[in-house]
């Protein structure tokens, strides 16, 4: 069975338990993914799943024999190989849809999705750099400081941190948990926040080890 589906971050809200605990929960549209192709890799099942439709205008015809080699009939916008184990798993076949209720309450999940870009910033910004002195005469409010010995190694060493471009990368969100399923409107409501912005594309894949949080 898949373990995971693509979707999209609709944005935030609140839940509330039955005993009145208040939730911050994320909603996401989560597909519904038709199979476009079935293989094997290193002995390993892929199956690969689109999400959303593409102008047939936008798709090179490559694409497009290969989403119509599926039966499909719109090209997907968006497409992700995922592995589902050995073969004891059950069969999945090019034309099937994978949808929302490949999850259930309760389910540990990890959410993958791009950031939101931020452009180019500065260290205090980046990095969380303290800055310089607020007080009068000061001139360096919210500079880096000394960047290496002049002496030796008489070069900026690599890795130093400096100012430049943040955000826009791509990130996995561990130990969040389903609590909710709506699957005839493909929604899964998760606890907590999820990387990207509104209407980003992100991946929720089921965490079945531990995680940094639990």
């Amino acid at each position: 069975m898949m373990n995971a589906i693509i979707g999209r971050k609709l944005g935030m809200t609140q839940v509330f338990a039955e005993d009145g605990t208040q939730y911050p929960v994320t909603i996401i549209e989560a597909g519904p993914c038709p199979v476009v192709q079935v293989k094997e890799r290193g002995g390993v099942k892929v199956v690969q799943l689109g999400f959303g439709e593409k102008k047939a205008k936008r798709a090179s015809k490559a694409v497009a024999g290969h989403v119509r080699a599926a039966g499909l009939e719109t090209v997907p916008a968006v497409m992700r190989d995922f592995d589902i184990g050995s073969g004891d798993e059950p069969s999945l076949n090019a034309g099937d849809v994978v949808r929302a209720d490949v999850f259930q309450e309760g389910d540990k999940v990890k959410v993958t999705g791009t950031t939101k870009g931020r452009g180019f910033q500065g260290v205090v910004k980046r990095y969380g750099f303290a800055g310089g002195p607020a007080s009068h005469g000061s001139t360096s409010y919210r500079r880096p400081g000394s960047l290496g010995p002049g002496t030796d190694p008489s070069r900026v060493i690599k890795g130093k941190k400096l100012p430049g471009h943040m955000g826009a990368v791509r990130h996995t969100e561990l130990g969040l948990e389903v609590v909710r399923v709506e699957v005839e409107k493909n929604l899964l409501f998760v606890r907590g926040a999820v990387p990207g912005p509104k209407s980003g594309i992100v991946i929720v894949r089921k965490q079945l080890g531990r995680s940094r949080y639990a």
